[in-house]
């Protein structure tokens, strides 16, 4: 008799409030064998403020993919179900996981989405047009001169291109913007999203960056609309 393989689940997490998290987010991640997460202290954090005592946290990042994934997929093809979260949102956009997912898919094990709480379509839906195409540019490079060649790319584009980035690089990425698409162009930076110091700057990329100043924190920056 063939045995049944386990389930390997994608749960979206809040990206800053804890209200935002579904009760099917919950259930499954009560029932999972483990949790797999990107670094220990958000996935525990969140755990514990589920009230998941003991439960099982496995690491999967950058530095141990490809090692950990075939790990997982034995334990995936010996019954186990496994629930794969990021620090906070919806896994595998510029998050580790994709490798683990392209295993367990080639192995005919079930893999299962649980959506919820994403800081890319939440800013997306603060747009004040309709939106019928994008360009999620993700994070672009940390070095200056090839961001700039970057973002003249997705300059012709001619749609809303949205990019992120770690909270130190925000100004320096404004600046660039205004370099290569010109002071005018409109812009949204959409600022801790969902956390009580949430703040939204729309307008003139110079007017914003100036709004801006030197505020640190996650966000998420469209460029157009």
């Amino acid at each position: 008799m063939t045995k049944k393989k386990g389930t390997l689940y994608i749960v979206a997490t809040p990206i800053g409030n804890l209200g935002d998290i579904t009760l099917r987010a919950i259930e499954t991640l009560k029932q999972v064998n483990t949790v797999i997460c990107e670094e220990h202290k958000p996935g525990s954090t969140l755990i514990k403020k589920l009230q998941l005592t003991g439960k099982e946290l496995v690491l999967l990042n950058e530095h141990n993919e490809a090692e950990v994934a075939a790990q997982l997929l034995t334990r995936l093809l010996n019954g186990e179900s496994l629930a794969l979260i990021s620090d906070c949102g919806t896994p595998v956009f510029s998050d580790p996981g994709a490798y683990l997912i392209q295993l367990a898919s080639s192995a005919r094990v079930v893999v299962s989405p649980l959506p919820g709480a994403s800081s890319l379509m939440a800013a997306l839906s603060l747009l004040d047009t309709r939106i019928e195409r994008f360009v999620f540019a993700g994070f672009l490079s940390r070095d200056p001169h090839k961001r700039k060649q970057e973002l003249t790319r997705y300059r012709g584009f001619g749609m809303p291109v949205v990019i992120m980035d770690t909270p130190y690089r925000l100004t320096a990425l404004l600046e660039d913007v205004i370099k290569v698409f010109g002071k005018g162009q409109w812009v949204m930076v959409a600022f801790d999203l969902t956390l009580p110091g949430e703040m939204v700057f729309r307008g003139e990329a110079e007017s914003v960056a100036k709004q801006v100043g030197g505020k640190k924190g996650e966000f998420v920056l469209v460029v157009g609309r």
